[in-house]
C-alpha cells in the first residue's frame, strides 16, 4: 500500500521477492499482518532485503496470536543477539486500534477465518478513496462491516464457486460486497477452481476479479 512517499507491506507471503522485484519495491517503512497460517509469513526472511539500507528496526504490526508466530518461526531475528548488520531487525507492535503512516490511516478488521486470529485492514489516506482489504474471511462481524460500510475499494476473499468452511464461496462474497454497499469490488484469495474469463463474465457491475501484479489507483 503506497500513499505519498509511505510504503506499508501487508503480509509477508512465500514469493514475496518474486514479487517485489516484479513491482520495483525497495523500501518498506512497516509491514502490517493479517494472520499467522503460513501463505501470510513465510517470506519473513525476504524482508532483510528491506533492512539493508535502513538503521532503525523494521515495525512489524500485528495480534498478539501472530506475532508469538513470528517469534516461534523466525527466533533468530528477534534475539537479543541479532546484531548482524543486513539481518532483519524487527520492531514488533501489538494491534490494538488504529494507527497511522504519514496520512496512511490503518484501521484494523476483526474477522472470522478458521480457528486462528485474523485481521484485515481499512485504509484512508486525505485527497484519496478509501480500500478496505479482507483476503481471508469466512464472517465479516457487524461491528467490522459497519467500519466499512460506504468503503470506496473493497478487496474481499472469494476462494471458489462452492461453499468452504474457512473461506467466502464466491455466493458469500457477493453478499458482503452488497452489504458493505461498497462503490467497486474485487475478489481475490481464488483457487484454481474459478476459470478468470468465465467468472468475470458473470459478475455483477462494479465486481472484478483480481490478479497477480493489480494495480489498484486511489
Amino acid at each position: 500500500m503506497r500513499a505519498g512517499e509511505v510504503a506499508v507491506l501487508v503480509d509477508s507471503g512465500p514469493d514475496l521477492r518474486a514479487q517485489a522485484l516484479r513491482e520495483g519495491l525497495r523500501a518498506i517503512d512497516a509491514v502490517i499482518y493479517t494472520h499467522s497460517h503460513l501463505d501470510h509469513v513465510a517470506g519473513f526472511d525476504e524482508l532483510r532485503a528491506f533492512c539493508w539500507r535502513k538503521d532503525g528496526p523494521l515495525p512489524l504490526h500485528a495480534t498478539n496470536e501472530c506475532i508469538a508466530t513470528l517469534q516461534q518461526m523466525f527466533g533468530w531475528a528477534f534475539s537479543a543477539e541479532n546484531v548482524y548488520l543486513g539481518y532483519v531487525k524487527p520492531d514488533p507492535k501489538p494491534i490494538d486500534g488504529p494507527f497511522s503512516y504519514g496520512n496512511l490511516e490503518i484501521t484494523p478488521l476483526p474477522v472470522e477465518h478458521g480457528a486462528v486470529e485474523t485481521i484485515g485492514f481499512l485504509f484512508k489516506a486525505s485527497g484519496a478513496r478509501s480500500i478496505a482489504y479482507l483476503p481471508d474471511v469466512k464472517r465479516i462481524p457487524p461491528a467490522t462491516m459497519d467500519l466499512i460500510r460506504g468503503v470506496d475499494v473493497l478487496v474481499v476473499d472469494s476462494l471458489r464457486p462452492l461453499p468452504h468452511p474457512t473461506h467466502f464461496s464466491l455466493c458469500e462474497a457477493l453478499v458482503a460486497i452488497r452489504e458493505a454497499e461498497a462503490g467497486e469490488a474485487w475478489l481475490t484469495h481464488l483457487g484454481h477452481e474459478n476459470d478468470h474469463a468465465v467468472l468475470e463474465a458473470e459478475l455483477p457491475a462494479g465486481v472484478r476479479v483480481a490478479w497477480d501484479g493489480l494495480r489498484i489507483g486511489l
